[in-house]
């Protein structure tokens, strides 16, 4: 089992101590058993809560995903898309004098 990160005790712990303070404000419980009851449900709630917090990617998983093709969006061009514009321009860009412009016809 992997070992808790700080982001997880520390939204576990506020969500012990708030929830328990709350619920025994709005209570209004004095009996030992009610406080028990109490603290378990906070308990509860604090690990429920910090088993939710998102862990962290790794770096190499983080790496794998920006490299991976179905993690890339679909408007992201792909290489050869990205060789055929660069051609094209090329081509365009191939008959233009330095100093004319495409708008600088005699």
């Amino acid at each position: 089992m992997p070992r808790p990160t700080a982001a997880q005790l520390a939204y576990g712990s506020c969500t012990v101590i708030f929830s328990t303070l709350a619920m025994l404000l709005l209570s209004q419980t004095s009996s030992g058993v009610g406080v028990a009851v109490i603290a378990l449900a906070a308990l509860a709630l604090g690990l429920l809560v910090a088993m939710t917090v998102p862990l962290p990617k790794s770096r190499a998983a983080a790496a794998a995903a920006e490299d991976s093709p179905a993690a890339a969006p679909e408007s992201a061009p792909r290489p050869a898309a990205r060789r055929e514009t660069a051609a094209r321009r090329e081509t365009v860009f191939a008959g233009v004098k330095r100093g004319q412009g495409p708008t600088a016809a005699s």
